[in-house]
């Protein structure tokens, strides 16, 4: 008799669930539709060449493993992101800048990465101050093709709230970009080893950041990284013990998988097609990928909060559940939110408010 109340049980919450799900789908088709649509407004998206990229590793294949050298690009690649992980703690060191300089409420030093941009080899950041509280800080890191102007209200926010906030702008981005671009593209693209190096140069960049905020006094730091600003964030994080509060707003527990699937990235793909499939390009960016560092990332006493959108299309759900699933396997401190909208969508009212309210009250109450 037991048996059959529970049959009964577990078939009304089946059928409740189904019920829900069936609501839902007219939501959930109207917000991917939206995405899409929003996805297809910019028509300044370029089909790059597949490049392999290996000139862009010999500077830190010194620090790895100097003496690897093997004659298929693809291998070669991978036993660089596979020595890179092992000794990450060298592939992401870096000297403390010595020409911090500081006007107009703007951060500017020397990247300690190189590149052939002298644009993108000067690191700026934006500075917004907190009046009420000179110990906390925040260091927060843009989307993909984030415009200069974005995440000031944030920022701004935070500020009022007594958390000081330092908005970089990543590499190849506004006033980083290289003037023979319309877009960040050579953050990420089908250059596989530019895409590395991009990724490498934002971590070492955000961690001299941290620097300049140590040396103003702030002991208090956290970090803020949206989409490709919350791959960064992560990576930053998982080997920066001073990094205490960490907020991945929309993200993934792979890197190659999102450029693959997703419908902001379709042009990279199509770049990329007919020369390389997803499982070698998994092992061309396991160096930055989150996936490689959950390990060391968990070593840290920090306090976390994941933001997703149920209907991303983007970074899609099963890579964001992946990161949930595989913190909880190792039973790291952590919030994750789930919010009704996609990638594009947590950009628009009313998501982006209810974002902002969940990144800023984690952070005035965990920093």
């Amino acid at each position: 008799m037991l048996k059959n109340v529970a049959d009964k049980e577990s078939e009304s919450g089946s059928w409740i669930e189904q019920a829900c799900r069936n609501l839902m789908r007219p939501y959930k088709a109207c917000i991917e539709h939206l995405e899409y649509r929003l996805a297809s407004q910019a028509t300044d998206r370029i089909v790059r060449k597949f490049e392999w990229g290996l000139e862009w590793t010999r500077s830190w294949q010194q620090k790895i493993h100097p003496e690897f050298n093997h004659g298929d690009p693809a291998a070669q690649l991978k036993g660089l992101n596979e020595a890179a992980i092992a000794n990450s703690s060298a592939f992401f060191s870096y000297r403390t800048p010595s020409d911090f300089k500081f006007e107009n409420n703007e951060l500017r030093f020397t990247s300690d990465v190189a590149t052939p941009y002298p644009e993108n080899n000067m690191v700026r950041a934006q500075w917004f101050p907190s009046a009420r509280d000179k110990r906390r800080a925040v260091l927060v890191l843009p989307h993909w093709n984030a415009q200069i102007n974005q995440y000031v209200l944030l920022c701004r926010a935070l500020s009022k709230l007594g958390v000081a906030a330092l908005r970089l702008s990543l590499p190849y981005h506004d006033r980083r970009m290289p003037k023979e671009l319309h877009r960040p593209d050579y953050a990420v693209s089908s250059n596989l080893g530019r895409t590395i190096d991009a990724a490498r140069q934002a971590i070492i960049d955000s961690r001299a950041c941290l620097d300049w905020l140590q040396s103003r006094g702030y002991a208090n730091l956290g970090i803020i990284g949206t989409s490709l600003g919350a791959s960064y964030a992560f990576l930053a994080s998982a080997h920066d013990e001073r990094l205490r509060v960490n907020v991945c707003n929309l993200f993934s527990y792979h890197f190659a998988d999102v450029v693959w699937t997703g419908i902001t990235t379709r042009h990279i793909r199509q770049g990329m097609e007919g020369y390389i499939e997803l499982d070698a390009l998994r092992d061309c960016w396991k160096a930055i990928s989150p996936s490689a560092y959950v390990d060391r990332y968990g070593q840290y006493n920090k306090k976390s909060l994941f933001i997703r959108g149920a209907y991303d299309t983007t970074f899609l759900p099963q890579y964001s559940r992946t990161m949930i699933e595989q913190m909880r396997l190792r039973r790291i401190d952590h919030k994750h939110v789930v919010l009704p909208c996609g990638h594009y969508t947590l950009g628009r009212i009313p998501f982006k408010y209810i974002d902002g309210y969940q990144i800023c009250s984690f952070v005035v109450r965990n920093l």
